[in-house]
């Protein structure tokens, strides 16, 4: 079993940054494709970004540009940098790893961005 804790999560302005990291238990984290997922009230779950074992990236189209994943292979953790926050990215934030077929999430930071 795989524990992932999400931190970095906040309030903020319109415009301003945020960093999430997802610390993982992963003894062989450099395996596992990670992502950042987020949830906002009355929707459903959505993608926002992967990283694959390679280090190749892929983003929503709502966050390119803005947003930017990285992973520290030495510290088994994934970063989400978030720049010139909207208010349309208020949502809880979800870190997943995924090394198939095994998936595990873990339990979501708050980021609300709010004048």
């Amino acid at each position: 079993q795989v524990q992932l804790v999400e931190s970095g999560g906040g309030l903020v302005q319109p415009g301003e940054s945020l960093r999430l990291s997802c610390a993982t238990s992963a003894s062989l984290f450099r395996f596992y494709i990670m992502g950042w997922y987020r949830q906002a009230p009355g929707k459903q779950r959505e993608l926002v970004t992967r990283i694959t074992t390679s280090g190749r990236t892929n983003y929503a189209d709502s966050v390119k540009g803005r947003f930017t994943i990285s992973r520290d292979n030495a510290k088994n953790t994934v970063y989400l940098q978030m720049n010139s926050l909207k208010p349309e990215d208020t949502a809880v934030y979800y870190c997943k790893a995924e090394n198939p077929p095994n998936a595990y999430w873990g339990q979501g930071t708050q980021v609300t961005v709010s004048s």
